[in-house]
């Protein structure tokens, strides 16, 4: 029987961490290949690991709410196998890997994969730092020893901190060593009290208390009712995106005030069309579709601006973002070849969309690569806004709420379907002209939907 260590693995986007949402096992269950263990929130979304052995759940390394780095170990599971399991420690943030030497003499040396599932069988360790007077240490492979038999005792998941002469005086899990650094503070200064000298959260924490008892650490709630809340996930991950848009683009915003009582009779025909059987229409069906139409005579709209090799790239097809409220925060899902799909594929298409992300299992690979973005702020009985362009692209359109308002057609006052359409474009690749025959090829559409056969 061998205990094999699951690590958290890297599921796309080059992320570097997640956070563990909730385990779907618990120890003593029984678990087949592939079997759904944990529900992770990544920077992008909600992913559901499966785990690549069969076994009983020994143990669950990581708990609820916790964010870990790519490669900690989470949950061991004991299987039938004669194997020691995956043993190599996680390297962590602050650990270079040219400080992790294999512990058998004799043995050689590979380069060690943070995310991979195979079986480690050596226990690595910390090459001893440099004194002030030393000589520079050598260069050690940064890798982890070939198997050998026999195998030794699994390694603990916590991470050991070397003195001058090597002597092992620290120890601490990925999450803590990363709250320490974050504080900022030396975790040599830390009084230890968990089992065998490990360094928890708590010692972190109370370390920090003490140090700044002077100016006192504010409660998660204080006296006054104010409750703070940690940045982390898909709200970090938007808000530094919004911030680098905002600053690196020059945005540009225009508005244009619509008459869109055609296109809501044609909503209530469609409904009613067999093609759109068990679809759910709605007016940003047709909002959709005449940005992809309009793109066609303003292919400039579907570009990006790529800094690094001085160039506008025009996308050679519209990947169609819908921004997508969620209770973890804002994403921005797309419909890859939106421009290619008739108008059911899109309604299917628009249909899936949200309900994954109401759901909140949009997948990394959904939410890249997209090219124009589409945010409906009418569904929260907005007017409109001045949208901020979704990094990678170089145009968004706010459509606002669809209302019956005092129009003017020949000369008389009547009740039509109203809304307003707001572009936010980046100046550096679109001019005025662009954008503006961009925003009224689409206000053109949804006035007249007839109008979608000349484009």
């Amino acid at each position: 029987m061998g205990i094999q260590q699951f690590r958290l693995p890297d599921v796309g986007e080059g992320l570097v961490e997640a956070e563990i949402v909730s385990w779907k096992v618990k120890p003593g269950d029984t678990v087949k290949l592939n079997d759904t263990v944990v529900e992770i929130e990544t920077a992008k979304s909600l992913v559901e690991l499966p785990v690549p052995y069969a076994g009983v759940v020994t143990e669950l390394l990581v708990p609820e709410g916790e964010t870990v780095p790519v490669g900690t170990p989470i949950i061991a599971v004991q299987t039938g196998e004669p194997t020691p399991g995956d043993l190599t420690p996680p390297v962590t943030e602050g650990t270079p890997k040219e400080d992790l030497v294999p512990s058998i003499p004799g043995e050689e040396a590979r380069t060690p994969n943070l995310v991979g599932y195979g079986p480690r069988a050596t226990e690595a360790k910390r090459r001893p730092r440099k004194t002030a007077g030393s000589e520079a240490v050598a260069q050690a492979a940064p890798a982890v020893a070939e198997p050998v038999a026999p195998a030794p005792a699994p390694a603990p998941a916590e991470v050991a901190e070397g003195d001058e002469a090597g002597k092992v005086h620290v120890l601490a899990k990925p999450p803590v060593r990363k709250l320490a650094k974050d504080l900022g503070i030396d975790l040599a200064q830390v009084t230890a009290t968990g089992p065998g000298g490990v360094i928890t959260r708590a010692d972190v924490e109370n370390h920090t208390a003490a140090a700044t008892a002077p100016a006192q650490v504010a409660p998660v709630v204080s006296a006054q009712g104010d409750t703070r809340i940690p940045i982390k996930g898909v709200v970090k991950v938007m808000a530094q995106a919004m911030v680098s848009s905002a600053f690196t683009a020059p945005h540009v915003t225009e508005w244009i005030t619509v008459d869109v009582s055609a296109t809501m009779e044609l909503v209530e025909r469609l409904k009613k069309d067999k093609a759109f059987r068990d679809l759910r229409v709605s007016p940003l069906l047709i909002v959709a579709k005449a940005v992809t139409l309009a793109a066609r005579r303003t292919p400039i709209i579907n570009a990006t601006w790529d800094e690094a090799n001085q160039e506008i790239v025009i996308k050679g097809s519209v990947n169609l973002g819908i921004a997508a409220a969620t209770p973890r925060g804002l994403i921005v899902p797309n419909i890859k070849s939106a421009d290619s799909l008739t108008l059911p594929e899109l309604c299917g298409a628009l249909n899936d969309l949200v309900a994954t992300a109401r759901e909140g299992k949009t997948s990394p690979a959904d939410q890249a690569g997209g090219s124009f973005t589409i945010t409906n702020v009418g569904v929260f009985g907005v007017d409109a806004g001045t949208p901020i362009i979704n990094p990678g692209e170089s145009a968004i359109l706010a459509f606002g709420a669809v209302r019956k308002q005092p129009w003017v057609v020949d000369d008389e006052i009547v009740p039509r379907w109203i809304t307003t359409l707001a572009l936010s474009f980046d100046h550096r690749l679109i001019d005025g002209e662009k954008g503006s025959t961009f925003l009224a090829d689409v206000a053109s559409i949804l006035e007249d939907p007839a109008r979608a056969l000349m484009f």
